[in-house]
């Protein structure tokens, strides 16, 4: 099973959804996760926020932050995907940030890449990636890291969802 399938599997059997915001994977996180059959269950839908100022103006992404430190940083990864949840009327947020190359950008080196989770509960987590390779081996291994931090961060909290469901201690109640 792929991770994709696996994720839309989980969050369907959550009934929750996901939306994704993506820049330098521009759409590949999304492709991935419409490959599977069925996953119009439980994906919303992408925003590819390639320039600078849709981060801010369509994802609300702090622009002060933005300025001070551009768009390759693991706070701004942070802010889309809590920012595509928003956006997207989604459960679960993630995003892609970073340097695909052949370019640094930024003041950061090609291959610098920050993947981010946002869930509910206040969940929010965010990967530093340092990737090798030319410019697609970079994109296609940040779709896959995207995924893979989600798939952990659904594992992890699948015992909280369930204390939520069972009256919040985990037991039946009388």
């Amino acid at each position: 099973m792929t991770a994709a399938a696996e994720v839309l599997g989980r969050l369907v059997e959550r009934g929750e959804s996901l939306a994704v915001a993506e820049s330098l994977t521009g759409g590949l996180v999304a492709a991935e996760l419409t490959s599977v059959p069925g996953a119009s269950r439980a994906f919303r839908g992408s925003v590819t926020a390639y320039a600078t100022e849709l981060k801010r103006d369509v994802l609300g992404v702090d622009g002060a932050l933005l300025a001070e430190r551009g768009a390759v940083d693991p706070d701004v990864a942070r802010a889309m995907a809590i920012g595509v949840r928003r956006v997207l009327g989604a459960d679960w947020g993630v995003s892609t940030t970073g340097v695909a190359g052949p370019d640094p950008q930024d003041g950061r080196p090609v291959g610098t890449v920050y993947v981010a989770v946002a869930g509910p509960g206040g969940v929010e987590k965010v990967a530093a990636l340092r990737l090798n390779g030319g410019r697609a081996d970079i994109r296609k291994e940040s779709v896959s890291s995207a995924l893979d931090l989600l798939r952990g961060e659904l594992r992890d909290n699948a015992g909280a969802q369930d204390t939520e469901q069972n009256g919040g201690y985990g037991c039946l109640q009388p």
